[in-house]
């Protein structure tokens, strides 16, 4: 069985990728970590919204630029976490977990 990972646990994982992505150069984001970010940041996004928003189709988070994808990133796991911290999305929060963990090993 999976360990459970806690609603606290990843929403700190969020924000320390989040501050690691602000505090990049305009070189390392655009070099792929920006990329990273927002991919995690659009998964997170996406599955917040079906959560909340059964048969709808989810919106798809733009691409505002590279300098702000670390604020992006904040606030879709901030969403998720709103949605998914009541019992019976452990499954869910320990994939988020996963890939939080994945899109930091590629901003580095």
């Amino acid at each position: 069985m999976p360990e459970q990972t806690r609603p606290d646990e990843l929403g700190a994982a969020v924000e320390r990728l989040a501050g690691r992505l602000r505090s990049l150069s305009q070189r390392r984001l655009q070099a792929g970590a920006a990329a990273a970010g927002l991919d995690l940041a659009r998964w997170l996004d996406r599955e917040a919204q079906l959560l909340e928003f059964p048969g709808r189709e989810p919106y798809v988070m733009p691409d505002e630029g590279v300098f702000v994808v670390g604020d992006q990133l904040s606030l879709a796991g901030r969403e998720l976490l709103a949605v998914a911290a009541p019992p019976g999305h452990s499954p869910l929060l320990a994939k988020a977990r996963e890939k939080v963990a994945q899109a930091a090993r590629a901003v580095g």
